[in-house]
């Protein structure tokens, strides 16, 4: 199928799709003009590439775990598993900053609350 027919059945525009490519999350074969052609598997490739991506992974982390549906093995699937689980870390590690950051300006709401009540 091309590039339009792919993006038209998954949802995703041409142009991420384009970027998939160039990030080497999806492949195609090219014809003597240029075109793009995908196969049918390239459709839920490209789901699983969006579900990763809506789980706040970047490229490079959806390229490192890929792997695991393309070439599955339990080496590919622990890696899959680890690298997902460093990413679960670092978000919970942001969590934790916001959440501090939203208490320290919780803390100053109330000293201007308490402070506007003298004036």
């Amino acid at each position: 199928m091309r590039i339009g027919e792919l993006a038209s059945r998954t949802g995703v525009s041409v142009r991420s799709l384009r970027y998939y490519e160039e990030q080497g999350l999806l492949a195609s074969t090219r014809s003597p003009s240029g075109q793009r052609h995908y196969d049918e598997a390239a459709v839920e490739r490209v789901a699983f590439i969006q579900l990763l991506y809506t789980a706040g992974l970047s490229s490079k982390t959806i390229a490192d775990v890929l792997p695991c549906s393309y070439a599955p093995s339990e080496q590919t699937s622990d890696a899959a598993a680890d690298r997902m689980a460093e990413e679960r870390d670092r978000l919970t590690h942001h969590i934790d900053e916001l959440l501090r950051t939203r208490d320290t300006l919780d803390e100053l709401i109330k000293i201007n609350r308490a402070h506007r009540a003298t004036l």
